[in-house]
């Protein structure tokens, strides 16, 4: 039985077969091969917090794969009202082939795989989003060709995906750059782990960060929980934008991604986002084939 809690879990050779098996099952689906490697199984699907790419990614990937998905929200749950995660975890392992959770806190993320008895794949935490990540790594393979040697910087807040996006990089080769305002940057051992094991540098200047970049990426000032800080975080990050300024010191070949929902004219100018509107839909769309892949890897006989 194998979990997916976060990308420093798995090696770079898991990682690197997880994407290869997402390519060919995005391959087989768009010439209607069908791959029911999962055939008859559930997985439970249990929402903390709301979601459009997650929720309809992993429902219609499992039917793809011959299964069925449950949504679980946090009201339709005895964990909801107080039951402990490790109760709820030993009853749904005996209904349930595979749990993904989106959830807030990490830990209840491991406590359901330490007292479960089946697969967990983590669909998002306040501490990081693999999920999106190995979409991403997907996404910029598919563009660039390859992964190792190439440079991803990241241009925002330093939240869950600014720490899944550091250890995916670094595990896969890639020189990852992060700028980000004093105070709001990654957490401190993931950047204290990539400096160790690659190259990694963490700053405040948007133009050193992107300088020479293959692939741009950013994300909302604001993430969900933290509407109360919108206004603040509006003017914390006001300079924290993709824009043709930026674009001018990366790669003139090179991609923009946002992981999504996006605020034009915020983190992301709106003339950038529609001049790299391929890539990103590539990148949405990229969540399904990486995620059927990280369920059959988890969940498959």
């Amino acid at each position: 039985m194998k979990h997916f809690l976060k990308l420093s879990d798995w090696s770079t050779e898991e990682i690197m077969q997880a994407l290869d098996l997402a390519d060919k099952l995005k391959y087989e689906r768009k010439h209607g091969i069908e791959h029911k490697l999962l055939n008859g199984m559930t997985l439970g699907m249990i929402f903390s917090k709301s979601s459009t790419r997650t929720r309809v990614s992993f429902e219609v990937g499992i039917h793809d794969l011959g299964g069925s998905g449950l949504f679980l929200s946090s009201r339709d749950l005895q964990i909801g009202r107080g039951e402990p995660v490790e109760d709820t975890a030993r009853v749904l392992s005996r209904y349930l082939d595979g749990i993904m959770i989106r959830t807030f806190a990490q830990k209840e993320v491991e406590d359901l795989a330490t007292y479960g008895s089946i697969p967990i794949i983590n669909g998002l935490t306040d501490y990081c989003h693999p999920c999106q990540v190995m979409a991403d790594l997907q996404t910029i393979r598919e563009h660039k060709g390859n992964l190792d040697g190439r440079k991803l910087t990241y241009i925002g807040d330093g939240n869950n995906m600014a720490n899944s996006l550091i250890v995916g990089g670094i595990k896969t080769g890639m020189e990852v750059a992060v700028a980000c305002p004093k105070g709001y940057e990654p957490d401190a051992d993931i950047m204290k782990w990539a400096s160790e094991n690659g190259k990694f540098t963490c700053t405040e200047s948007i133009e050193e960060a992107a300088s020479d970049a293959d692939a741009l990426y950013t994300d909302v000032w604001a993430s969900m929980g933290q509407e109360a800080e919108a206004t603040q975080r509006k003017e914390i990050f006001k300079n924290y934008q993709i824009n043709s300024s930026v674009m001018s010191v990366a790669k003139s070949d090179a991609m923009v991604m946002h992981c999504l929902p996006a605020h034009r004219d915020e983190e992301i100018t709106a003339d950038v986002f529609e001049s790299h509107a391929n890539e990103i839909f590539d990148e949405a769309e990229n969540r399904l084939h990486a995620q059927k892949a990280i369920m059959v890897l988890c969940m498959g006989k």
